[in-house]
């Protein structure tokens, strides 16, 4: 893998080959300060599609934001931990505050609040639609007749595939809704013992497998 592969600093932009675009999907995680959910968010679903998928996962690009972003800041240390024990490279990372310019390059964005949710949708971009919170987007994913998506076999239908499962899910907010407002919301362990940085973690690993089975059509380990 190359794009994909947690090299110890973010992904560049993606390169243009002789003849055209490469197509490239892009995922933002997005959560407060960008030092502990998105980041465990952004490397746990790099290391699940590194783990899935061939020589030409790099059509998905995964990157984090905070909405008080601590630009340039490492990650924090438990969170770090936590991704050590999954086996996923912490190494390199650097908070960002999240920018026009990431939503608007954005394919998907998912937040790890639906307060999040509503800050990247107020900073326009026609972002409503491409924007759900990770649980938000689980829950429905799980309602989605994957045998309707394409068929992965090259970047160009990975791409097309993860574009299908954004719209499909888009379409399906309206009717499928939550049991509790807390159950699409993943909360904020900053400043806690590293037990609960463990609980937070199992919790975005459980809502990331079957997002990743989606995109890919290749279940998990």
């Amino acid at each position: 893998m190359t794009a994909l592969a947690d090299s110890g600093i973010r992904q560049p932009e993606p390169t243009e080959p002789a003849g055209g675009l490469r197509p490239v999907f892009r995922i933002l995680h997005v959560s407060t300060g960008n030092v502990c959910r998105s980041p465990i968010t952004e490397r746990l679903t790099r290391q699940a599609l590194d783990q899935r998928l061939g020589g030409f996962g790099d059509a998905l690009v995964v990157e984090s934001a905070g909405t008080w972003g601590h630009e340039g800041a490492p990650m924090e240390e438990h969170a770090a931990q936590v991704l050590s024990e999954y086996g996923a490279d912490a190494a390199g990372f650097f908070g960002r505050e999240l920018l026009d310019e990431h939503v608007i390059r954005a394919d998907l964005v998912l937040t790890a609040t639906r307060d999040h949710r509503q800050q990247v949708i107020a900073m326009g971009h026609s972002a409503g639609l491409r924007t759900f919170t990770l649980k938000e987007f689980t829950r429905l994913v799980r309602a989605i007749d994957v045998s309707t998506l394409p068929a992965v076999g090259s970047p160009e239908t990975l791409v097309e595939r993860a574009r299908a499962l954004a719209s499909a899910a888009a379409a399906r907010r309206g009717w499928l809704l939550a049991p509790t407002a807390e159950a699409d919301e993943v909360q904020d362990p900053y400043g806690s013992p590293i037990p609960y940085f463990r609980s937070i973690g199992e919790e975005i690993r459980a809502a990331l497998d079957p997002v990743v089975t989606a995109l890919t059509g290749v279940p998990g380990p």
